[in-house]
């Protein structure tokens, strides 16, 4: 039996308090559901937990704050994990608090680690009275009664604009709780814009992963369109959330491209003559590169002869190394003292 979060090991404790209509939001192991006594609806943000959620029998699986099958006032018990991002919080009580119906109990559970008990102030807001019922296993559990639900729930009503002006280009960036680096530009990205003004891809089609709101694909369409030349880029990015900002970013910007859900290149199929990224390195609080290091090991089957890989990454990541090994020869591009651009040639 698999071990499984300690927030997911936790809520164990507490089967009996889930009743009626269930729905767990956030979930980070589809492990959870087989441990549970109860059936219905499982949310996560993320295209791999969904994929394996999707199977679970019994249950309705949720992708996003977005998904169809999140229906108002359906739910009597209600489990709230609590997300990797604090901004992200306020969206995910919102969305329990319209799924919930009048009576309804709603369990927010999370780590100490993770900032839970920075969490039950923007809990109690919304729930006066909720109360602590459970401290276990690193994290703590509190439990309130949703006397009204939400009326309504939109996530375009989340939806913020940021306007970015770099390098004599101008755009419009879609942003929600949860997207790497909400209303600006990181400074990763910004070193990697500045490698393409300075050595141009040249490629009819790029593949942005880990695409994030679609600051670099949109970019780069921009900055071709400049030039007279039309170079659609493709998306994918892990999370929900992104995946919505990246396909508004390029709406408002008139980008062309199809942006996918998918957990690394697991759903992605074809090659392209170009790929670029600035990947995550985060889980959580933890470093985490695993990502990463999976999509290097599968880039070249998505890259054509020739093809190229570029890259911006923390200088302190093993990256290089394993681009060599995956993709072919290796240069540095840029670099400063924290991050640094790599371009390798698929072989």
């Amino acid at each position: 039996m698999s071990v499984l979060p300690n927030s997911h090991e936790v809520l164990l404790r507490h089967v009996g308090r889930l009743r009626g209509q269930v729905a767990l939001l956030g979930v980070q192991d589809p492990a959870l559901l087989s441990r549970l006594a109860v059936t219905g609806l499982a949310m996560t943000e993320h295209a791999g937990v969904h994929r394996s959620l999707s199977g679970a029998a019994g249950w309705r699986a949720a992708f996003g704050y977005d998904d169809p099958t999140l229906q108002a006032a359906r739910y009597d018990s209600l489990v709230v994990f609590l997300p990797k991002a604090r901004a992200e919080l306020e969206l995910r009580l919102a969305l329990a608090f319209w799924l919930a119906r009048a009576g309804a109990e709603v369990l927010l559970v999370g780590e100490k680690k993770e900032g839970i008990a920075g969490a039950v102030k923007h809990f109690r807001a919304r729930a006066p009275s909720a109360v602590k019922v459970d401290s276990a296993r690193h994290c703590q559990v509190w439990s309130a009664q949703v006397a009204v639900p939400l009326a309504a729930f939109d996530l375009a009503d989340w939806l913020s604009w940021t306007p970015l002006a770099y390098r004599g280009v101008s755009l419009n960036i879609a942003g929600l709780p949860g997207v790497f680096s909400l209303g600006e530009l990181d400074d990763g990205t910004a070193l990697l814009l500045d490698s393409f003004a300075e050595r141009p891809l040249v490629a009819p089609r790029v593949l942005d992963f880990a695409c994030g709101a679609g600051v670099i694909g949109a970019w780069l369409q921009a900055s071709a369109r400049a030039e007279g030349r039309e170079v659609p880029v493709d998306g994918v990015d892990v999370q929900a959330q992104a995946v919505r900002c990246a396909r508004e970013t390029y709406a408002r910007n008139g980008g062309q491209g199809t942006i996918l859900a998918s957990d690394g290149l697991s759903g992605v199929s074809g090659r392209w003559p170009a790929v670029v990224s600035n990947p995550p390195f985060h889980s959580g609080v933890k470093t985490d590169t695993s990502m990463t290091e999976h999509f290097l090991a599968q880039v070249s089957e998505h890259l054509q002869p020739g093809g190229e890989l570029r890259l911006v990454a923390n200088s302190f990541l093993p990256y290089e190394t394993l681009m060599a090994r995956h993709v072919g020869p290796v240069e540095r591009l840029a670099g400063d003292r924290r991050f640094t651009v790599y371009r390798a040639v698929r072989t």
